[in-house]
């Protein structure tokens, strides 16, 4: 059965595609997030297993493609690695509930190895079934179309690449959302479940689907795999080489000819043209080191700066989703637009010079992110390292205070009502301090601990001066954009504090609250009862990521008034200037991505299209392994610098590549099997009977 000329199958596999892509995407925009907040791991370890995962997805499809061609043929292979796939995404979802090993329902998992152990399973299903399943799916679709079906088949793959962006980017809006809810048995949490559970469940419909249009769809037998047969003729000419080293044995031509003995001239033809494209390959790597950074160095980027897009709260793993927007925006355009203005301008456009071009921008948006990365630690606090102390004066009393770090450190007047930055001192030195407020004095002797910050709350009354040391036990940012808050009672009386939903207990006048998280980027109602009276009132907009030190002054029944004093400051870096690098990398992925499979299609003979596009999957596994081995040995302590160096890497990449591409010739694979089917054609006329016995011999292979 067709529709508008397409055979009607091709619906349940675009379809099938995606709701799989969806599935895949969803779950991996949170995953580099989930490593970090949820299984406690630190940035390098987040960013290593998310690559590994990454290249054990793109290292699995050569798996699928010897499976589908050799044994199974590509629709089983797709059903029975999509049982695996869905069982995975459901293992990662259990993992990820709080309430599993929650014993003491304090919020946090008491047994995190069960969790991770889980995960790690999940994640290993997840790369076996994504992986092995990638290579088959779109060569089934085309294996739908009838001979003369050319021109659908190619817009079947147009759909089908914007099915692929389509679930991406929707998976990449809404899974982040799911993720910021907050849901659990015992106690509120990140909602992972969540955000894991939807991908697994499209997964399951992606299968239903699939297995619904069953009966429509044309199963192509398995061939034997040439993927083998290639594999085998290259071992073969090798050791023929290897066993004739010496001087008497002529050379030839090209070393596959040694596999000759053995392997017909056409299997060697198509082998050289193969290898050829092959050793293009090996400086791309580089490119997918840089471009699958955007799930993980990027996304944790995110996390350091302010999400407040006007009425709307972005999510850090939500600015994935700029790329799939872009990507949707940009291939058109440069297809309809770009591309025939180069060539009006009389310019030689081929796809190796395309290929260089990505390869150039990929490293331009590294230069890009560092750049903002530099803005970024501008507004990140410094923390004191183990020698030194860091001190914030709060003065609390109506008069104003002068105070002096002795001996002769430093020296600051502080108005009333008002706090002064963090100072810091080497601790070994400080012995103490002199304060000075209206007519009181006091000497303060001070010994305080190495690699600490402190608050000194000075309030200068009818008794004299009180002094209050307040450790501030917050040696980092708030992470994902949140924010801590404490309270001060600058009241004569004990007073209760909340704040929206949160309460901070009983505080005794002049004491201080304990930190509390509070989501970033919004307000809440402050409320205080004191002596049976409640004052309350709104709080100011705390950004994302601070810390703040809120002292209450006044509570009377219709006033309430309050000084905040800011320990961290917010995220100040916005979101939108990750835009650029976003743009650029996107730019790069369509001239380099879509450039480098029509390349690969155009170069390989017909029956190893499947070997190439393996070999393309190879080159994304391959650029994941070295951001593991350049994250892990570079030891660079400053983010932007791991930047540079990945640009700096691929700018190299890209000028070895560019001089490899000028000295390759450009071959058509159509051209030379002709030629070979000629020959044939030729020996047939000569020697009827030896090729009828060659063709019998073929066709029971």
């Amino acid at each position: 059965p067709s529709c508008f000329g397409y055979p009607l199958s091709i619906f349940f596999i675009i379809i099938n595609e995606f709701c799989e892509r969806f599935s895949y995407y969803g779950m991996r925009a949170v995953l580099v997030l989930y490593f970090k907040y949820f299984l406690q791991w630190d940035d390098n370890l987040s960013t290593a297993i998310y690559h590994t995962f990454v290249a054990l997805c793109y290292l699995t499809p050569i798996l699928g493609a010897i499976i589908a061609d050799s044994w199974l043929g590509k629709f089983k292979t797709i059903v029975s690695l999509s049982v695996v796939y869905t069982i995975g995404q459901a293992v990662m979802a259990v993992s990820s509930i709080n309430d599993l090993t929650d014993q003491n329902r304090n919020g946090s998992p008491d047994n995190i190895p069960v969790h991770i152990a889980l995960s790690m399973i999940g994640l290993i299903l997840i790369a076996l079934g994504t992986g092995g399943i990638k290579p088959c799916v779109s060569a089934f679709g085309g294996d739908q179309f009838e001979e003369d079906q050319d021109k659908q088949r190619s817009r079947f793959f147009s759909i089908f690449y914007l099915s692929i962006n389509a679930g991406s980017l929707l998976s990449t809006i809404i899974t982040p959302i799911l993720r910021a809810q907050e849901c659990g048995i015992h106690s509120k949490q990140r909602c992972y479940p969540l955000a894991f559970g939807v991908p697994a469940a499209l997964m399951a419909i992606s299968l239903v689907v699939f297995i619904a249009g069953s009966g429509m769809y044309k199963k192509v037998k398995p061939q034997g795999n040439i993927m083998v047969q290639v594999s085998k003729c290259i071992g073969f000419a090798i050791k023929n080489r290897f066993r004739h080293r010496s001087k008497e044995f002529p050379k030839r031509e090209h070393w596959l000819d040694w596999a000759s003995e053995k392997y017909d001239k056409r299997l060697i033809a198509q082998t050289k043209m193969v290898l050829k494209v092959l050793f293009l390959y090996i400086p791309l790597p580089m490119f997918w080191a840089l471009f699958d950074q955007q799930g993980s160095r990027w996304t944790l980027q995110a996390t350091t700066m302010d999400g407040n897009f006007v009425a709307i709260q972005i999510q850090p793993d939500q600015m994935q989703t700029v790329n799939p927007i872009l990507i949707i925006i940009m291939v058109p355009v440069v297809d309809a637009v770009v591309y025939p203005l180069i060539k009006k301008c009389k310019i030689n456009f081929t796809p190796l010079r395309k290929i260089t071009v990505g390869m150039f921008l990929a490293a331009l948006a590294f230069v890009a992110a560092a750049l903002v990365q530099v803005q970024i630690d501008k507004t990140l606090p410094v923390f004191p390292s183990a020698e030194q102390s860091q001190i914030k004066i709060i003065n609390l009393g109506p008069d104003n205070a002068s105070i002096k770090f002795e001996p002769e450190l430093q020296h600051v007047n502080v108005m009333s009502m008002d706090s002064t930055d963090y100072m810091t001192f080497e601790t070994s030195r400080l012995q103490s301090l002199h304060i000075t407020s209206g007519n009181n004095t006091k000497l303060d002797n001070t010994a305080l601990a190495g690699g600490t910050r402190h608050t000194l709350a000075v309030k200068n009354n009818e008794a004299g001066i009180v002094v209050k040391w307040l450790l501030d036990n917050v040696t980092s940012k708030p992470e994902e954009g949140n924010n801590l808050i404490r309270f001060i009672n600058n009241l004569p009386d004990p007073i209760n504090v909340t704040m929206g939903e949160t309460s901070f207990g009983n505080l005794a006048s002049l004491s201080v609250s304990n930190y509390e998280l509070f989501p970033g980027g919004r307000q809440d109602r402050i409320t205080v009862v004191t002596n049976s009276t409640t004052c309350s009132l709104t709080s100011k907009a705390f950004g994302f990521g601070s810390a703040y030190t809120i002292v209450i002054n006044v509570c009377s029944r219709d006033n309430l008034t309050v000084t905040y004093s800011e320990d961290i400051s917010p995220n100040t870096v916005h979101m939108a200037w990750q835009i650029p690098q976003y743009f650029i990398l996107t730019c790069a992925e369509v001239v380099f991505s879509v450039t480098g499979l029509e390349f690969s299609y155009s170069q390989a003979p017909s029956n190893m299209k499947a070997v190439l596009q393996a070999g393309w999957l190879l080159t994304v596994a391959v650029g994941n392994i070295i951001v593991l081995i350049v994250a892990g040995a570079s030891k660079l302590s400053e983010q932007w610098a791991e930047y540079v160096l990945f640009a700096a890497l691929l700018l190299a990449v890209c000028i070895i590549f560019a001089v490899m591409a000028y000295f390759y010739t450009y071959v058509d694979p159509n051209e030379i099997e002709a030629q070979f089917d000629e020959e044939e054609k030729n020996k047939a006329k000569k020697d009827p009977d030896l090729y009828e016995t060659k063709a019998e011999a073929d066709s029971q292979m």
